[in-house]
């Protein structure tokens, strides 16, 4: 009989904050994780997630009270738009479409490789589109989404092999984007046009770093100030999604953390404008490095691992051989198309954040990688406006193609 332990918030909120200490003492102690920038969320939610599984082979269930997790979400897409100045948005804007170009090939490409290994492994080909970018790409809500349309359309059930394909993503996303991008640092002998360590905040006060080993200059009132401008986007952003949800205005309907991006975007390019407020950089840094940590530490500590185990061999192959692909374009595309240079590998470390998991996943690879090797502002501009907006609307056309190929 399987005996459920409800975990309260506070308590739950405690044990997600114990996942980044857990993946911090980890990290520091193993040399691998250490020298290839493994997020510390991901190592310490999979050893919380692996203690978790065991006790559900034992019967136990614990289930953990999260209500914060999808406002810390918006809240670190919130300062995400917060740090995008005009100025900013100027030099990087061509590396957008380029970085959106790349990404959106990869869908192509992600999807043939499920499709044909779907139908090489006796699986019907839609569940290759399963295994390809509606979940990698794509994340656990896309997959529901896809799920449910599978069931009423053609009468498969697919759910559950979304859901083990958008886990494992999400996992795979996380831990093979710091090697890749290391490794090409490492080998091209690259670095920060901004320089490793010192202050850069002092050096560079418009530079938002997210760099968790930064030197930050922040009082209570700046605090203050930055957060009340951060819940603003996350309740505009809310109210947002329930005007259009009422209205029913179809084409402006996108997730939420969509919304805080771009409120973020108009908030800090008014005030940049106006002269009326300087937004303070370094707490918007401070802030956006805290939600998005704690965020992916409660999406990871609540991993249902034993989804995976439960993959048919088949599709557990197909993940495997997408992981592999994604690391192989990303090392020898995603990086010499973006330039070859600092700025490029850590855009392709983030590029396997969100080809496998999602754009939380990717900001956090490239996170772990400036904290070792320096800023790189592009690749934080260019990188989540790409996977948070643009990706699913390509990605929305790229399945629709295949479906009527396939069909």
């Amino acid at each position: 009989m399987n005996t459920v332990y409800s975990i309260g918030e506070l308590e739950s909120f405690l044990i997600a904050i114990l996942v980044l200490f857990i993946g911090h003492s980890v990290n520091r102690h193993v040399r691998f994780f250490k020298k290839y920038n493994i997020p510390e969320p991901i190592i310490g939610g999979l050893v919380v997630a692996a203690v978790i599984t065991v006790l559900h082979f034992q019967n136990i269930t614990l289930a953990f009270s999260l209500p914060m997790q999808n406002t810390l979400m918006l809240m670190f897409f919130s300062t995400v738009g917060l740090a995008a100045s005009y100025k900013l948005l100027a030099r990087g804007g061509k590396k957008v479409f380029i970085f959106l170009g790349i990404a959106s090939i990869y869908i192509i490409l992600q999807n043939a490789v499920g499709v044909s290994l779907a139908a090489a492994l006796g699986l019907e080909p839609l569940m290759g589109l399963v295994a390809g970018s509606i979940t990698l790409s794509g994340g656990h809500g896309t997959g529901a989404a896809w799920s449910q349309t599978f069931a009423e359309q053609y009468n498969m059930n697919t759910l559950e092999f979304a859901m083990a394909a958008a886990t494992f993503g999400l996992v795979m996303g996380g831990i093979i984007g710091g090697p890749v991008a290391q490794r090409l640092i490492d080998k091209n002998k690259l670095e920060s046009s901004y320089g490793i360590g010192g202050n850069h905040h002092k050096d560079h006060p418009d530079l938002v770093t997210y760099d968790q080993l930064e030197i930050d200059n922040v009082t209570a009132k700046s605090v203050l100030e930055t957060l009340f401008i951060i819940m603003l986007c996350v309740a505009g952003a809310k109210w947002v999604g329930y005007l259009v949800a009422s209205f029913d205005i179809s084409w402006l309907k996108m997730p939420e953390f969509v919304y805080a991006l771009f409120l973020g975007v108009v908030i800090t390019n008014l005030t940049e404008m106006t002269r009326g407020y300087k937004m303070n950089n370094e707490c918007v840094d401070i802030l956006g490095t805290v939600a998005l940590s704690l965020f992916l530490a409660m999406a990871l500590m609540s991993l249902k691992l034993w989804e995976i185990f439960d993959l048919a061999i088949p599709l557990l192959i197909i993940l495997m051989v997408q992981t592999v692909v994604l690391a192989c374009f990303a090392y020898f595309v995603t990086f010499k198309v973006m330039g070859s240079n600092y700025d490029a590998a850590v855009m392709a470390g983030g590029h396997c954040g969100f080809g496998m998991g999602a754009t939380p996943t990717a900001v956090m690879n490239m996170g772990a990688l400036v904290s070792r090797n320096g800023p790189s502002p592009q690749a934080f501009m260019v990188v989540p406006i790409v996977g948070a907006f643009f990706i699913d609307i390509v990605n929305l056309v790229v399945l629709q193609g295949y479906i009527k190929f396939i069909l």
